[in-house]
This record gives C-alpha cells, sequence and structure tokens, in this order.
C-alpha cells in the first residue's frame, strides 16, 4: 500500500513469484502484476487459472527459462496469461561496433 501512496496511481506494482503461494500473497498485497517465474509449461496453465479465478484484474506474466523454441509449449498451456517475456532477447546477444567519424570542411 506504501509503495502505490508514494508511486501515484499510474505506477504499476509488478512481483516476481516462483511459487503459487507468493503469487497469492503478492495478489492479496495489491500488486498489479504477477511475474510466474521459472514455471515448467505444463504446470503454469493451472495455476494461472487459479489465479485469474480469484483475482481476475492482475495482470499475469511468464519469464524465466523461455526462449523461441518453448514459447510455443507456454503460450498452449496458458491461455490465461497476458505476457510471456523472454530475456533471451536482450541477454547474450552479441553487440555490434559502431563508430561515426566526422570530418570538418575545408
Amino acid at each position: 500500500y506504501q509503495r502505490r501512496v508514494h508511486g501515484g496511481f499510474s505506477t504499476k506494482i509488478e512481483v516476481e513469484c516462483r511459487s503459487e503461494a507468493d503469487a497469492y500473497e503478492a495478489c492479496q498485497a495489491g500488486a498489479d502484476v504477477i511475474m510466474l517465474d521459472n514455471f515448467a509449461p505444463a504446470d503454469v496453465g493451472a495455476v494461472a487459472d487459479r489465479i485469474k479465478q480469484k483475482h481476475p484484474h492482475v495482470i499475469l506474466e511468464l519469464s524465466g527459462g523461455i526462449n523461441p523454441t518453448n514459447v510455443a509449449a507456454y503460450a498452449h498451456h496458458a491461455p490465461n496469461v497476458d505476457i510471456i517475456s523472454m530475456g533471451c532477447l536482450t541477454q547474450g546477444v552479441p553487440c555490434v561496433d559502431l563508430s561515426m567519424k566526422i570530418e570538418r570542411s575545408k
């Protein structure tokens, strides 16, 4: 509650949860977004369904171990999830060394 008072009406509170019990605790504390972290594709659907039944207003996000080869399995097993995040899109991506040289006109 304190975070919401200080953050204002437009601030979203997201809580990373590694268990269903953590997710319920975060919902009851007023979280707007619940990130279900490192759940197996076969398990996350039932967990998401139970959370949405009790807290339909909360946004559910999946994260942790999701990559292009298994994202379809997560999407298939968890239709009640609102967001699926893949850290591999930004982590471990090779960088490109760019430079720009400006020469003064003569």
